[in-house]
């Protein structure tokens, strides 16, 4: 491709979107590109029955309101159609099927590297999250295994473990609601490092965004926060987690630190046979694509000031959670960083044009 663009977008889920929404205010010529074939970013390959962790009037994008739903907290579907529509809306200017392989600069231009071929633009968003690089603990026998053995990433539903003993692994919401659902269906049992903390009933991911922002706050000014009763690290009591713990099924059986070829040695020293076991131990971040560029560290961390990068001009990172801006993974976090991203590419190319 020919053409050079102000800034190219490297992924079209929430946070490339709501990039695009002010990018597209600042009248800058953009492009996103998305390996996926069609909108939805991550929420298209999460497990069927996810939902959001806050209401629809407190999950949207920038500009326009996410449709109410049937629900007290929208469905993967509705996301989806969501982003869909709100990608439609906007005519956002999306490039589908297009997988970023590296990304390199010379002088003051980026060439991003792809299965499409080198497209060519002065600044850079990295929008890619964290689905492509499910994290998995390197314990002793992990290869010996024999049993069903997958991350949270390519779980569906509990259809595949019907009548099989199951392990769950991992004390945050994934963790729980997987053991809320494959427990309907099958024995399991749930391993965590530490006691799975649970927050109040009435907490959602709305409440959680609201301490988070009074506690960045707290810290930009040097002020002491407690936001330990609401530690944003807990596990939210959605539909499914509180039909769990009516069942008593909410119960960590501890840790292990082997596992053999039928199951795993708990730390007691007990060994115990399972027929499959799921990994809900979370993610790294999704920035291999950028090594030409930076470094990262082994999660795929660079060095940034929020979401501007230290080490290369003309590069942002935008949605990586707490590291690139506070609750910056969520639809109802994202706006702020998005929003900063764009003023801040602004004044780079008053500077740099």
């Amino acid at each position: 491709m020919k053409e050079t663009f102000d800034t190219i977008v490297i992924g079209g889920g929430q946070s490339g979107l709501a990039c695009g929404y002010y990018l597209r205010r600042a009248k800058l010529n953009f492009l996103i590109i998305d390996k996926q074939q069609v909108a939805g970013g991550a929420w298209l390959n999460a497990w069927d029955s996810l939902t959001l962790f806050s209401p629809a009037d407190y999950s949207s994008l920038p500009g326009w309101l996410m449709p109410k739903s049937e629900n007290k907290f929208p469905l993967k579907k509705e996301v989806i159609d969501y982003l869909s529509k709100y990608e439609a809306h906007y005519q956002l200017n999306v490039k589908r099927g297009v997988e970023t392989i590296q990304i390199t600069k010379d002088n003051s231009f980026f060439q991003v590297h792809s299965n499409q071929g080198i497209f060519k633009c002065k600044t850079i968003i990295s929008a890619t999250g964290t689905w492509e690089n499910p994290f998995i603990p390197k314990l002793k026998g992990l290869e010996n295994f024999k049993g069903l053995q997958i991350h949270s990433r390519n779980y569906k539903n509990p259809d595949a473990f019907v009548g099989l003993k199951t392990l769950v692994v991992g004390e945050g919401n994934s963790g729980a609601q997987i053991v809320a659902e494959t427990s309907k269906v099958t024995t399991v049992k749930w391993s965590t490092k530490r006691d799975p903390e649970f927050l109040p009933d009435e907490v959602d991911g709305y409440y959680l965004f609201n301490v988070a922002t009074a506690k960045y706050k707290a810290e930009k000014e040097g002020k002491p926060f407690d936001a330990s009763q609401y530690n944003l690290g807990n596990i939210v009591m959605v539909p499914p987690v509180k039909e769990a713990r009516k069942r008593g099924v909410l119960v960590s059986s501890g840790s292990f630190h082997k596992l053999t070829k039928n199951g795993v040695v708990w730390d007691s020293g007990m060994e115990e046979e399972f027929d499959a076991i799921i990994w809900c131990t979370g993610f790294g971040y999704a920035t291999d694509y950028l090594k030409s560029l930076v470094k990262t560290d082994e999660r795929g961390i660079a060095k940034t000031q929020e979401s501007r990068s230290l080490e290369v001009d003309g590069l942002w990172l935008v949605g990586y959670g707490g590291w690139t801006g506070y609750a910056s993974a969520t639809l109802v976090g994202l706006n702020r960083t998005a929003k900063q991203t764009i003023k801040e590419i602004e004044e780079y190319f008053k500077v740099y044009s």
